[in-house]
């Protein structure tokens, strides 16, 4: 089991884009755990046979797992060595930053040119302009104890504009360009017809008002794209995604942290481990987001969908809606397609706000359902229940409800007086209630006519008293 549990680790952190260090750090004891299980049942079984001596701690096993923990910590050593010694991820400390102005001369350039930005470290801007050229500023670091050793280190790096083939390429050059002690952050500005491509190891990128498709990757860093007519491709390890005010299609793919993506004309696709909490407004060709707990396909989001702290949520989706995923509790508000759910170990709350004209299957196990309708709904009725019981307000004749003495309950037939959708509804170890909105709201009343116009009559004449009687006299 301990082989297992090593194996698998090390198989997610090469093809997975597992961070072992974290998984080691919090999860390392389970090798104990399962060690002392395996021979808690190896001391039980052999006292039932009559032999306690058999389940002893042998020497063998006591150098495999140390083994194991080594090779893991090659791994981790390895993982810092290759790469990881050059930036600040592990504390070095080179000194005092330094700050020097980039001098780059404007380059010449065809206005639907493609262009690409490398850097190593440091943070990226671009922005368009009207005019057929690159132009490259901002400012160049150098971290040393001395100020003379910084600009020795600064001098002889810069950035240059070089024409790669049919593109152009703007990249760091110089003796000590690769230096991590150096770093730039650049503000670059591209003709607004020009293709663009920003390859970034360690720092954030922002790009606005382009008109050409725009492909972003990053290693470590905040992504930030908007106004952009083409489509946007962003594949990233660590860092805040932001998306907004696109023509185009939108793909997000690597692993992050919090995802923000709004006023999409294309479509959006999610593929990845993304860890903060995922939302999407107004996207208008639909959402597909997949991971490794989550695969979702919307038709259209004209409101809002966001993931995380264990809740999934998605309002105001027309069209078709398929989820498959675990562990979250699932809110769906105004869904006006198809609905198919599939779930577990998570509450689902369906709600509509019209009656349902298309089929509804929610399927989950330890958990509930609730499905919310307007009492005027159509419907056919399948729903099943292990141990557990249906709370239903929608009575009919036609809609029989029944319940075993195991605990399971079951309610199938029509509601309404036309012809509606089929719902399918399954859970175990978990309730199943069916919900009246209060969406149905009665017809307005009719305004009442307005009065006929007619002419005041004319006033009558005063009325005059008439004199009162007198008063008897008394006795």
């Amino acid at each position: 089991m301990v082989l297992i549990f090593v194996g698998a680790l090390l198989l997610l952190h090469n093809y997975r884009g597992l961070d072992i260090r974290t998984v080691l750090g919090h999860w390392w004891p389970l090798i104990l755990i399962v060690w002392g299980a395996v021979k808690l049942y190896e001391r039980t079984a052999a006292s039932r046979s009559g032999d306690p001596g058999s389940a002893r701690i042998t020497a063998g096993e006591v150098f495999l797992v140390l083994g194991l923990l080594a090779l893991m910590g090659i791994v981790v050593g390895g993982e810092i060595i290759n790469g990881k010694l050059r930036g600040r991820d592990i504390g070095v400390d080179w000194g005092e930053k330094h700050d020097y102005d980039l001098d780059v001369a404007p380059k010449p350039v065809p206005a639907d040119a493609r262009i690409t930005i490398r850097n190593t470290h440091g943070d990226i801007s671009v922005h368009s302009s009207d005019d057929s050229e690159i132009r490259v500023s901002g400012k160049k670091y150098a971290q040393s104890w001395s100020e003379k050793d910084a600009d020795h280190l600064a001098a002889p790096v810069t950035f240059e504009v070089v024409q790669n083939g049919d593109g152009y390429e703007i990249h760091p050059s110089g003796a000590n360009s690769s230096d991590s002690r150096v770093s730039f952050d650049l503000d670059v500005t591209v003709p607004k017809k020009a293709s663009l491509t920003v390859r970034n190891e360690r720092g954030d990128v922002t790009v606005a008002d382009l008109a050409k498709p725009v492909t972003i990757n990053t290693t470590n860093g905040d992504v930030e794209v908007r106004d952009i007519t083409g489509d946007v491709t962003i594949d990233t390890r660590k860092g805040d995604v932001k998306v907004s005010d696109t023509k185009g299609n939108v793909k997000l793919s690597g692993h992050g942290g919090e995802v923000n993506v709004s006023g999409v004309s294309g479509g959006l696709t999610l593929d990845g481990e993304f860890y903060g909490p995922i939302r999407a407004d107004k996207v208008a060709k639909g959402v597909r987001f997949i991971s490794q707990r989550t695969d979702l396909t919307l038709a259209q989001l004209t409101g809002h969908m966001e993931a995380g702290s264990g809740n999934l949520e998605i309002a105001d989706a027309p069209g078709n809606l398929t989820l498959r995923t675990n562990s979250y509790n699932v809110s769906i508000e105004n869904a006006s397609g198809k609905v198919k759910v599939d779930n577990r170990n998570g509450d689902v709350d369906v709600r509509f706000s019209a009656p349902p004209k298309e089929d509804i299957e929610i399927n989950n196990a330890s958990a509930s359902i609730t499905l919310s309708l307007p009492e005027s709904s159509s419907f056919d009725m399948l729903a099943n229940c292990h141990s557990g019981d249906i709370n239903n307000e929608f009575h009919a004749d036609s809609l029989k409800q029944t319940s075993t003495e195991s605990g399971d309950s079951h309610l199938e037939g029509k509601y309404g007086s036309g012809r509606g959708p089929k719902i399918t509804l399954k859970t175990s170890y978990g309730s199943i209630s069916l919900h009246k909105t209060s969406s149905d709201m009665p017809e307005p009343l009719p305004k009442p006519a307005p009065a006929p116009s007619v002419k005041p009559a004319p006033p009558a004449p005063p009325r005059v008293k008439a004199p009162a009687a007198p008063k008897p006299e008394e006795n």
